[in-house]
């Protein structure tokens, strides 16, 4: 009999608990989703008002809230992936706009098919975030200084591709997707909706979506269950990047006129979307309904603050403040335990 304990012998570490229906459990990192929503809510109804609310529960500011909302909940569904490895993803905002400014151009300048064009869109999200986890996972460069680099590249090539505005008026079959409206719902939100319902399919059924999950939590235990950490991270990234390339075609099919800078700071929108619905920025702890609720509340919040004519920078400072409280309240909680 060996004289040593389990627990000397077992490379595994205590803090370790069980990877469960997609979710890594870790002693610590235990944040009631309770407390943040209540917070919230005691803000919303300070900011609510008697005003705001015979507009804000309008059907055209409904559908608008919808429309609005889609990018920033795709992004935030690709943020989630990549959060959940330990990383992080900056350049989502420039691949947005260069997804949306280069599917715009594939059918006013080279005449392509509509289905095409949104294709080439998103294959130009994924490649990009194919090359970010590349050298996050192979080549074991930092996320952070990874996809900083990636944002500023993306959003340079996109103003090499064109330094003005890119106008889909002249193709209407173009905007037709953005603009189309099904029972007081946008198109648009129903495919968001669809890839927060693949999102949670492929976290909680997969064997490739549980690792995602683990390898934020302990990437040493991974390796020691045979589990490719670089696949996962690599997968993580290419997802995000699809996500990114989706949103940026519904944005460019919204809106019509694409400009070469559209998308800055929507990554921050995504982190705080990802952070405020119990995602972990260490990795390992997140879900696609948590990132749901962030993306809701971050929205009626936005939403509202517009209503009241809040300037955009404002909102901004709300956003960081924001950040930094969720994040705060993770810590304390990480600390009791």
């Amino acid at each position: 009999m060996s004289k040593f304990s389990p627990a000397e012998t077992n490379p595994i570490p205590t803090r370790l608990v069980a990877i469960r229906r997609g979710r890594l459990e870790v002693a610590g990192q235990d944040v009631t989703m309770t407390v943040i929503l209540a917070l919230v809510a005691i803000a919303l109804i300070v900011i609510a008002n008697p005003l705001t609310k015979n507009v804000f529960f309008t059907g055209n500011n409904l559908t608008n809230l919808m429309r609005q909302m889609t990018t920033t909940g795709l992004l935030s569904l690709g943020m989630l992936f990549v959060i959940l490895t330990g990383g992080i993803d900056l350049s989502v905002g420039s691949v947005v706009a260069f997804s949306a400014i280069f599917a715009a151009g594939c059918s006013v300048r080279w005449g392509l098919p509509i289905w095409a064009s949104f294709m080439l869109g998103i294959a130009t999200g994924a490649g990009w975030g194919l090359i970010s986890g590349s050298l996050v996972a192979w080549f074991k460069l930092a996320p952070f200084v990874v996809t900083l680099a990636m944002m500023t590249t993306i959003r340079g090539l996109t103003y090499v591709y064109s330094e003005i505005a890119v106008s889909t008026r002249t193709v209407p079959s173009f905007t037709a997707l953005g603009s189309a409206v099904v029972s007081g719902i946008p198109i648009s939100t129903m495919i968001m909706v669809v890839f927060f319902a693949l999102g949670a399919v492929f976290l909680n059924r997969t064997p490739l979506g549980r690792s995602t999950i683990a390898i934020g939590g302990n990437r040493d235990t991974v390796r020691l269950a045979g589990i490719s950490v670089e696949k996962g991270i690599t997968t993580a990234y290419v997802i995000s990047g699809i996500c990114s390339g989706v949103g940026g075609v519904l944005l460019a099919s919204r809106l019509g006129n694409i400009q070469p800078s559209l998308g800055n700071a929507f990554e921050l929108d995504a982190i705080a979307a990802c952070v405020i619905g119990g995602a972990n920025l260490a990795g390992g702890k997140g879900t696609v309904k948590g990132t749901v609720m962030g993306v809701l509340i971050l929205a009626v919040m936005n939403n509202l603050l517009s209503l009241r004519n809040v300037e955009s920078y404002w909102q901004s400072v709300l956003k960081g403040v924001i950040i930094i409280a969720v994040v705060l309240l993770h810590s304390r909680s990480q600390k009791r335990q």
